[in-house]
């Protein structure tokens, strides 16, 4: 099984790196999480199918309450990315689909327009797989992205993804089909992973 932290335990200890923070995400990020949205909203609706339907602060708020029970219910666990020192939202990263029986689970992640380009998405997304594999006692981590989004896939390639195939017109995204590239990683292929 996942052992699944409590969301508190995690606000009190949040999942630190040399130059992000990673913290549950709560109903107090609403705000922040609106305008990361809004502000590269073209941006991240290239790739991302769910952004044409963030169009008011209120789709934020539902989507962080809905975060706060799939957290709590075990099912996904979604982290804000502030980066430090100042700590301003710069994005998500999360653990999608989590299935307790065969320790798996899905990698997603996102970065607002003006915080990409510096490796932010790398760092945070690595800290989410310490996480995922020495804490949570993971098997295997699933990542995809867009056969043509080549920024996402240089991430995944830096963090050592094994390439398994691709899903020919997975998702209907900004007015075209989108192939996805999948990937995933096991245990022990990721230093640092507890052994179950």
């Amino acid at each position: 099984m996942l052992a699944i932290a409590p969301r508190a335990d995690l606000h009190a200890a949040p999942l630190l790196s040399q130059r992000v923070t990673l913290l549950p995400i709560d109903v107090a990020d609403v705000a922040d999480l609106w305008d990361a949205v809004d502000q590269s909203r073209a941006w991240l609706q290239r790739w991302l199918a769910w952004v044409p339907m963030q169009t008011s602060a209120q789709e934020a708020q539902h989507f962080a309450e809905a975060s706060v029970w799939d957290w709590d219910q075990g099912r996904a666990l979604r982290f804000v990315v502030r980066e430090l020192p100042r700590r301003p939202l710069v994005g998500l990263v999360s653990l999608e689909s989590c299935v307790g029986m065969h320790r798996s689970c899905e990698l997603g992640y996102w970065l607002r327009q003006d915080a990409t380009g510096r490796g932010l998405a790398t760092e945070a997304a690595r800290l989410c797989l310490d996480f995922a594999f020495g804490r949570m006692g993971a098997h295997r981590v699933r990542v995809s992205a867009a056969a043509s989004n080549h920024a996402s896939l240089r991430v995944i390639a830096r963090l050592g993804f094994h390439f398994e195939g691709i899903a020919r017109h997975t998702e209907w995204c900004d007015g075209r089909w989108l192939d996805h590239a999948v990937f995933a990683l096991l245990d022990h292929e990721w230093p640092g992973a507890r052994s179950l």
